[in-house]
This record gives C-alpha cells, structure tokens and sequence, in this order.
C-alpha cells in the first residue's frame, strides 16, 4: 500500500510529463519568446537550489521536512506561468499541457548541475511540482482561454479574492501531494504529516505564492521585461534562508559535539546520546509529534546525560535507568542545568531535567527520552540475555510508574519495523 501511494503520484506526473511534452512537440511551443522566458527563468531557479549537501546524519523524511522549498524561485516561476493571462496587455494561448511541458523542461535543464555533483532534487520534490503546476493551470487556464474568467470575473477585486482562493487551493493540493509520499515511506501517521505541510506553506510558501501572482500580473501589464525585476524579492528571500539554515546547522553540530562530551569522559557508552535520539525521534514521529516537538525532543534526547560530567564516580557503564530514583533525579537536575547554560530552547532544559519523574508528571518529550535511554541502557548490560524483547518486557512491567504505557508500545512496534533511524534535525522557529 505504500509503495502504491509513491508510485502513484509519480506515475500521475509522468504520464502528464509525457502527454505535455508530446504534445507540445506535435503541436508546436505558442508563444515561443513567452515560453522561452518563463522556461529560462525556472531553469535560473534550480539552478540557484540550495544542496542539500551530506544528508547522512538525518532520516529520509525530515529531509523533505527542512528542504521542501529548496528552489522557491523556480516554483514561483512555475506558478506564475501557469497564473499567466495576457502578456503586456496581449492575450495568450497557451494551454495547460504546454504549461507542464515548459515546467518540466525548465526544471530538468536547471538540475542538470546538480545531479552531475549527486545532489539532485529528489524524485518526489518534481512530482510533486509537476502536479502542482497542472492543478493550478487546469482551474485557471480553461477559464482565461474561454473569456469567461473576464464576463463572469472581470479585472476588479473580484480576480484578486478568486485568485487568492486558487492559491489555497493549490498550496492545499501542494501540502497533500508532500504528505502522502512521506507517510507512506516513514509509516508516520499521515494527519500530523499533513498539519505539517500546511505550517510550512504560511513561511517561504507564502512568498512563492505572492512571487507567483505578482509576476502574472506583471507581466500582464509590462511585459516580459517585469520578470527579472520581481524576482529580485524572492532571491532575497532565498538569500536570508540560507544563511539562516546555515546558522542552525552550526547550532546543532554544537549540540551534538556536547553531547559527545559524556562520550569523551567515559560516562556513558560510544554511540548511547546518538542512538537514544534516533529511536526517540522514530517513536515521537509514531506518536505524531510536530516537527519542533521532534526538534525539541532531538536536542533533549542527545543532552540527556550531560548531567554526569558533574558526578564525582561516574556510573557505571553510563546506565541511569537502574539508579536509585534521588540520584537519577539529581543528575537530571544538574543537566537540565547544564543544558539551560548552553542557551537551548527553554523546553529542550525542562525535558532534561524531567526525565527522572514519574511519567505523569513529565511532558511527552521527556516521557519517550525516559523509556528510550532505559532500553538502550538495559540492551547494552549483559543482564537481558533475551535481548530487545526481553528489554521490551521488563519496560512493560515498568509502565505503573516509571514508563508510560503508549510509549513503550509504541517503540515496540518502531523496533519491529528495524526503526533505529538515523538522527536528523528540522529547524526551529
């Protein structure tokens, strides 16, 4: 069922891949300068994307979350193409098929670099624009090319509150097409996937909205000559975020050499803050945790144990999920200290320093880290000779008090999908 809903998708931007491109090639391209323009710029857009770059420390379905618009002004020229009425106050004819034939050409002649260096966009990211496209061009363009967008609309407000009406539209069938792939890849539940999608589109998908019908309208009244000059706003844009992604990958590689500290000084075991804030991060997505809770829980789940740099003897082995409740309590609290001191998010500190209480007490966060930690603890001591599901066991028999009982099943059935995904990281903000 999963593998159909990704095959499906792509099949559907496929078969209206070829059924634009033959038909452009049998008919012929109407309005060659026209096509030529917006073709060029959607190739100027790729070819500006930000790289994704080393992906390897972040699991496959939080790199569609952080790079779902990796080349907004490609997207915003798309869009604007197929938004596109007269042209300088001259009607056009193109027709929806040419829109995605001119679309898919743009995009593939940007990306062309990219996939020489291995950092293409995926396959996913260009169906999902593909279809997109031809959305927004089958509502608007049969109603230009028949003149009854003009009767029944005119050019008053009346088009500005129909247009805005196709972007909900649109941005809704953008959200939809990027949720369903990724449940169906990760198994994450789909309506979170979705809430997601939607939050992200008030950001830079915004923009690409706004960009989009600013240029149609440009363009209607001035002219081609209007492309270059709006898309000067949305380069911008792309500008600040990059540097503001850049700025949050070094705020997380900080993080991450931090909690290798515990590491370093032998209190915990090689691998335990990366592990425990992989499986953390694959129950909180089973649990259907937004994408800052996620990032909240990441960082909380990788600082865990920062509070043993303060103990005198270390514990042995790293473990804390066998310590007596005061002590496991005091390190907590010395972290969540320690993490406060790092200028963390004020939540990240409280999931630390929480992690010891009764789980009714504690945010959910801190719940999963709790239940996490104990089983990476207990699986890496010699005292389960079953291995994980003896672990699994005695963390039921731990969830009167200590482990909440959703959680432990829900690591249950993360482990029996192999889910120790690797650890990724979604902005916050």
């Amino acid at each position: 069922m999963r593998v159909t809903v990704v095959w499906t998708v792509r099949g559907a931007a496929g078969v209206l891949t070829l059924a634009g491109l033959g038909h452009t090639l049998w008919y012929g391209v109407v309005e060659p300068g026209t096509a030529l323009a917006f073709g060029a710029l959607i190739a100027c857009g790729e070819l500006a994307r930000r790289d994704t770059g080393d992906t390897r420390d972040r699991p496959a379905d939080r790199d569609a979350a952080e790079d779902r618009q990796p080349a907004p002004l490609g997207s915003a020229g798309a869009l604007a193409y197929a938004l596109l009425g007269p042209n300088a106050a001259q009607s056009t004819h193109h027709g929806v098929l040419q829109i995605v034939a001119v679309v898919v050409a743009g995009a593939l002649a940007g990306i062309v670099p990219h996939i020489a260096r291995g950092r293409g966009p995926a396959a996913d990211h260009l169906a999902r624009r593909v279809l997109t496209v031809a959305f927004a061009a089958v509502c608007f363009q049969p109603l230009y090319n028949s003149g009854r967008l003009e009767h029944g609309i005119g050019q008053g407000p009346y088009l500005v509150l129909f247009l805005l009406f196709l972007l909900g539209l649109t941005a809704l069938c953008d959200a939809v097409l990027a949720a369903a792939p990724a449940g169906a890849r990760t198994g994450r539940p789909y309506g979170p996937l979705l809430r997601d999608e939607l939050r992200a589109r008030l950001g830079i998908g915004s923009a690409i909205c706004a960009t989009g019908v600013v240029m149609a309208f440009g363009v209607a009244v001035a002219g081609l000559w209007a492309l270059p000059v709006l898309c000067v706003p949305l380069l911008l844009t792309q500008l600040s975020f990059h540097r503001i992604t850049a700025i949050r990958t070094t705020y997380r590689q900080t993080i991450t050499s931090l909690a290798r500290a515990t590491e370093i000084a032998g209190c915990t075991r090689p691998g335990h803050s990366r592990r425990v804030a992989a499986l953390s991060c694959a129950v909180g997505r089973e649990l259907g945790l937004s994408e800052r809770e996620l990032t909240v829980l990441e960082y909380a789940a990788l600082m865990h144990d920062i509070g043993q740099l303060s103990l005198v003897d270390p514990v042995r082995a790293g473990a804390t999920a066998g310590l007596p409740a005061a002590e496991a309590r005091r390190i907590a609290v010395l972290g969540g200290e320690v993490a406060r001191q790092t200028g963390v998010p004020a939540e990240v500190a409280v999931v630390v320093e929480r992690q010891a209480d009764p789980y009714r007490d504690q945010p959910v966060a801190a719940r999963i880290v709790r239940a996490v930690n104990a089983y990476d603890d207990l699986l890496g001591g010699t005292r389960h000779p079953g291995g994980s599901l003896a672990v699994l066991e005695q963390l039921r028999l731990g969830t009167g008090r200590d482990y909440q009982p959703e959680v432990v099943e829900c690591l249950a059935r993360v482990l029996a999908r192999g889910g120790r995904d690797r650890v990724g990281q979604v902005p916050l903000g």
